[in-house]
């Protein structure tokens, strides 16, 4: 959860910069989608891989 939550500062950061800089405005928004992309991937790996642990957990349970 760590990386989410350095990869959201990162898209921050990208949103700020772009209000300040009219020049790169385009660029540091599209920049800024791109750190969200990586942190949703990040974070639906992240649930993806607690629900299997919860699922083998489960299936355990169910076979003992």
């Amino acid at each position: 959860m760590d990386k989410v939550r350095r990869l959201r500062a990162m898209s921050s950061l990208c949103r700020q910069q772009a209000a300040y800089n009219s020049m790169n405005k385009w660029k540091l928004l599209a920049e800024a989608e791109y750190w969200d992309h990586l942190a949703d991937l990040e974070l639906s790996s992240h649930f993806q891989q607690c629900n299997a642990i919860v699922s083998n957990e489960i299936g355990s349970v169910e076979r003992s």
